[in-house]
């Protein structure tokens, strides 16, 4: 996908060379539609507690925990609509508002298992997974231009709807845990691009987006153990994960 959108950028900036000088006018309104690829980034952390009436034995905690700390690499594409404003100066500033939306489906999963010191060889898995489904943003827009194109710079707020879910298993008993999370995550985004003229009001554009959206957190005390389950509510097990995103993609704007 990258590759395509680098090909078609080239082609892009090449074909402006030959259009009239007067096709280098950014002012006013336009909507556009994008698509590229998205990737994000995500520390996460699966801990738990000793009881003396719970299933775990006291050495079982720390091993858990060290496990549970996993990073999760996620990606997937994206593709949406824009709509924005520029207002251009006489000496080719530009600055402007865009709004989008787009779809950005990220999607990745690390598991990782552990021996239990107290009960070696029995073992246990713990397996964190991450998804997103959409993108939106709200951005200022700080460029200038040179001929036909317009190198710019961007930053403001985007928001995604974030998902995490995790599963604990042992060979022991067996045991099992699970949790899922699903929140809305409000953060920075910034990034910047060039933006080249095709024709008066159609102009091609790549640009690189990074985003910040936080993390999301939650404990559960679900853990069963053994045949029938037993539940172990004392065992808490807490839950975080942070999220990371990085954007790249390319598209077309058309003026009113």
């Amino acid at each position: 996908m990258n590759k395509i959108l680098l090909g078609a950028a080239a082609i892009a900036f090449a074909i402006c060379a030959a259009l009239p000088v007067q096709a280098d006018d950014f002012s006013g309104w336009y909507v556009g539609v994008t698509g590229g690829q998205a990737s994000g980034t995500t520390s996460a952390t699966t801990t738990t507690t000793f009881s003396p009436t719970g299933y775990f034995a006291t050495s079982s905690v720390p091993a858990i925990d060290f496990v549970g700390n996993q990073h999760v690499g996620s990606d997937g594409g994206t593709y949406g609509a824009q709509l924005g404003y520029n207002w251009q100066s006489a000496n080719g500033v530009v600055f402007g508002i865009e709004g989008d939306y787009s779809s950005m489906n990220l999607s990745g999963s690390q598991s990782g298992p552990g021996v239990d010191p107290c009960c070696a060889p029995t073992s246990f898995t713990i397996t964190q997974c991450v998804s997103t489904r959409s993108l939106s943003s709200i951005r200022a827009r700080l460029g200038f231009t040179s001929g036909h194109t317009l190198a710019y710079a961007t930053a403001g707020y985007a928001q995604t709807t974030f998902k995490y879910n995790t599963l604990f298993t042992d060979t022991f008993a067996p045991a099992i845990e699970t949790n899922a999370q699903s929140a809305t995550r409000t953060g920075l985004i910034w990034g910047g691009g060039a933006e080249a003229k095709l024709a008066p009001k159609i102009s091609f554009k790549m640009e690189y987006l990074h985003a910040n959206f936080g993390s999301i957190s939650g404990t559960s005390t679900n853990l069963t153990a053994f045949n029938p389950a037993i539940p172990f509510p004392t065992n808490v097990f807490t839950h975080t994960a942070s999220l990371n995103a990085d954007i790249i993609r390319g598209g077309f704007n058309f003026k009113f």
